[in-house]
């Protein structure tokens, strides 16, 4: 018996947003950072901004550009994962006080202990999936992720900031007091946003985030 060819991904499919904006979407996360990248690079005339979600990207343009919708296709058909000119992906290492008072919740989800949940935090990279929430939060992804996690229950009115939370499959810092619903597993006192550092997130798409426990 032959084996089945894999199916094509489907082509992408494309939403207007306005006059001046359309949204493109992908088929998945990995399939977005790669056009992310590839757009990022092509530097389309008239573009402005290029925003980076779980399955699509939105497309800004100056008033009256015409979007060469060909043009985007023909650069996504070649896209490949974002990577720095040496071929590695950048990496940020985040230093995280495994102090929050959800643990014992994420331990009842995944069966793991503190020590348990410390190490699959810290034993492989997340990937800077999409910005979002808050300027500067950042939603980390990782493929057949043992920390998956339902958010709560009951959300909390105050999260602080620089707190280390869990939801779905994803992992975040908040960058600054808000409300929230995710597990709260640790802090971090790295600043996630500053209005004065070019550019002023700390976390972009593409990039890897390697957690390291702090040392008391």
């Amino acid at each position: 018996m032959c084996a089945r060819s894999a199916e094509p991904a489907p082509a992408p499919r494309f939403l207007e947003m306005g006059r001046d904006a359309l949204v493109i979407e992908l088929a998945d996360l990995a399939t977005v950072h790669a056009a992310y990248e590839v757009l990022r690079e092509a530097r389309l005339p008239g573009v402005i901004d290029l925003v980076p979600a779980a399955t699509t990207i939105l497309v800004r343009a100056l008033p009256r550009t015409t979007l060469p919708r060909a043009r985007i296709i023909e650069l996504l058909t070649d896209a490949s994962p974002p990577t720095r000119e040496d071929g590695e992906p950048t990496t940020i290492t985040i230093k995280v006080r495994y102090d929050g008072p959800d643990l014992a919740d994420v331990a009842r989800h995944t069966g793991l202990d503190r020590d348990g949940i410390i190490a699959a935090h810290t034993g492989r990279p997340w990937l800077v999936a999409f910005g979002g929430f808050a300027p500067g939060f950042a939603y980390l992804s990782r493929e057949d992720d043992p920390l998956a996690v339902p958010r709560r229950d009951t959300p909390r009115t105050s999260v602080p900031a620089g707190s280390v939370g869990l939801a779905g499959r994803f992992s975040g810092i908040y960058p600054r007091s808000s409300p929230g619903g995710w597990h709260l597993i640790g802090t971090t006192d790295a600043t996630l946003w500053d209005a004065d550092r070019e550019p002023p997130a700390l976390l972009r798409p593409g990039m890897r985030v390697r957690f390291e426990e702090a040392t008391p």
